[in-house]
């Protein structure tokens, strides 16, 4: 059951921000509705930083407030606990959560980096042919392959794009020999000589996922 005073103190924090009901404010601050009658009874003591720092944010009040707020002295007292103390305690928790929330963030960008990678490794093949064939399709309407290559080049490109990968040069471009990012198939060629691309190479910001397949032009 409810504390009264507590429920009225709840009230008035949804009006000031315009939140109707304590379902509205549950849905809002994506927290389930038992937690909000927790807050109503006066047992903050027992509810989660993360869901404190939810409600918090929702009802525009500081973490401190909030626990000040919906703390019982008298409950506090019996327990032998001050409400500074426990102040205390929400604070060091909530640098906790800060350091957690943190670390799964960096844990997050790691995964999906080992992701893009392994991803990258079965598309291998058809980042270095597809470009060749789609191509040669070009270079021939006549073939029947020329209708496809949308189906499959726009997708590629739209999740090559997502990932930040981006092509050396293009198929049949004449571009200057850079050893660091070309690789040559036949023959010899000197920085800056011309060389045609046979195959794409990609890279992914300033890492060098493949170099680009070339030949001397003559």
């Amino acid at each position: 059951m409810a504390n009264t005073d507590f429920h009225q103190k709840l009230q008035e924090l949804n009006q000031k921000v315009g939140i109707t009901s304590f379902k509205a404010l549950s849905q809002a601050a994506a927290v389930s509705e038992r937690q909000i009658l927790r807050l109503r009874r006066g047992e903050i003591a027992q509810m989660r930083v993360d869901v404190l720092l939810k409600l918090s944010s929702v009802l525009q009040v500081s973490l401190s407030e909030l626990v000040t707020t919906f703390s019982s002295c008298k409950l506090s007292q019996e327990k032998g606990v001050s409400t500074q103390q426990m102040l205390q305690e929400i604070a060091d928790l909530k640098k906790e959560y800060q350091r957690s929330q943190l670390q799964i963030e960096q844990q997050r960008e790691l995964l999906l980096q080992q992701f893009q990678q392994s991803s990258l490794q079965l598309l291998e093949s058809l980042l270095l042919q597809f470009p060749v064939a789609a191509q040669k399709a070009r270079e021939n309407p006549q073939l029947e392959a020329v209708k496809i290559v949308p189906l499959v080049e726009n997708p590629l490109n739209k999740l090559l794009q997502t990932w930040g990968v981006e092509a050396i040069a293009p198929v049949g471009a004449e571009i200057p020999y850079d050893p660091q990012k070309h690789q040559l198939m036949a023959g010899t060629a000197q920085p800056n000589e011309l060389v045609k691309v046979r195959y794409p190479g990609y890279q992914q910001g300033d890492k060098l996922l493949y170099r680009a397949k070339v030949q001397p032009t003559s």
